[in-house]
């Protein structure tokens, strides 16, 4: 019932932000087949298929697409789909005969997406890559960590998913809307390092004005300011403050009983350092617990900093089903949410184990050309 219901989507089965895209769509109800290889891909690192949590909500079907058959197949698929995305590098697509020419030449509506680190252009677009180093270009990486310490990774989160996977869907969607009115279809190329370039589109800004400085744990947002920092609690957890505003700054010092913090001082750098003493010591003479019973809910811009496994048991994400169980695996719910449409987590993720024939018969394929495409696949 999610908003894509009846939009038709081949999905090139890849790894990062591929499969993210896909997961989007796909929970937000589009129709997706992702052709994958006839043995599984499982991101590298030799994850079963149950927990490759972004492979959910769409059926996987092997395929080779190294031969005239499996190629056949996709064309044939593209005849009736909306869209294509894949995340191969630059040339592979064309290679195999199933570049944006070779799809769209099937159907002029189709949306054909793109995504790659480096871009389809420019002189490293042909080099490997990951996450971290398309993040690293986009002037992410440098800004990320403590001050006269390494730069920190944000775990696979910018480029991958963020600029990446994110975008993709992004333009996708942008590009079937367009086609919505044209008729026509077109290509739509997400560059990681683009997307991850346009996530810092702000601190861009605040450099060129002089507002932001290049070394790390300097600014406001990047922890060396002491009311946007995370601090050890007695019992060794952490919790973090992001008291920007003067009001918000105002309660937090009063509900710690910090009366030696002048209101006026918030922004002064030069007294940074002191305060952020001042703070690690309040903070380290309770639990974590008490100072979210304390602090939680009020103008103080407060939150504990929950693992992997405390969040999902939080008292708001289970009142909100932020998480849900699919098959014995706690996971994210599908975002965004609609009033009408509701998204939906329609099957647990599975390996390349899909009956092709139901799968192609779903998609609306006749007899005769499942028959036929399924006897040389």
């Amino acid at each position: 019932m999610g908003p894509l219901q009846g939009f038709k989507i081949v999905e090139i089965a890849g790894i990062g932000p591929g499969p993210f895209c896909g997961m989007l769509l796909a929970d937000m109800g589009a129709q997706l087949i992702r052709i994958d290889r006839k043995a599984d891909c499982d991101l590298g690192i030799g994850i079963p298929a149950r927990f490759n949590l972004m492979n959910r909500s769409r059926p996987a079907i092997g395929v080779d697409l190294k031969s005239q058959s499996g190629v056949d197949l996709v064309l044939k698929l593209c005849e009736d789909a909306d869209a294509l995305f894949e995340g191969f590098r630059p040339g592979v697509m064309e290679r195999l005969g199933l570049g944006p020419d070779d799809c769209i030449a099937r159907n002029k509506r189709l949306v054909y997406g793109r995504i790659t680190g480096w871009g389809q252009s420019g002189p490293l677009a042909d080099a490997v890559g990951h996450d971290g180093n398309y993040a690293s270009l986009a002037g992410v990486i440098a800004t990320i960590g403590e001050r006269d310490g390494p730069p920190s990774i944000p775990l696979n989160l910018t480029a991958d998913f963020g600029g990446g996977g994110a975008y993709l869907a992004m333009g996708l969607l942008a590009a079937l809307l367009e086609t919505g009115r044209s008729g026509t279809g077109q290509v739509v190329n997400a560059a990681m390092v683009d997307g991850a370039a346009s996530l810092m589109t702000m601190f861009y800004g605040l450099h060129a004005g002089g507002f932001w400085q290049e070394n790390r744990g300097s600014n406001i947002l990047d922890g060396a300011a002491p009311f946007y920092r995370a601090y050890r609690t007695k019992d060794d957890q952490y919790v973090i403050v992001c008291a920007i505003e003067r009001r918000f700054f105002k309660t937090l010092i009063e509900l710690l009983g910090i009366d030696d913090i002048e209101l006026d001082e918030q922004h002064d750098k030069s007294k940074w350092a002191q305060q952020i003493e001042r703070f690690e010591a309040v903070f380290a003479s309770k639990a974590r617990d008490q100072w979210c019973a304390l602090l939680e809910g009020t103008d103080a811009c407060f939150a504990p900093v929950l693992t992997l496994t405390e969040a999902p048991n939080h008292a708001h994400n289970k009142a909100r089903s932020t998480f849900v169980d699919v098959d014995g695996v706690i996971q994210p719910a599908p975002a965004p949410r609609f009033s009408r449409t509701a998204s939906e987590i329609s099957q647990a993720p599975e390996g390349t184990v899909a009956d092709i024939r139901a799968v192609l018969k779903d998609w609306g394929l006749p007899a005769s050309d499942i028959d036929n495409l399924v006897a040389r696949v």
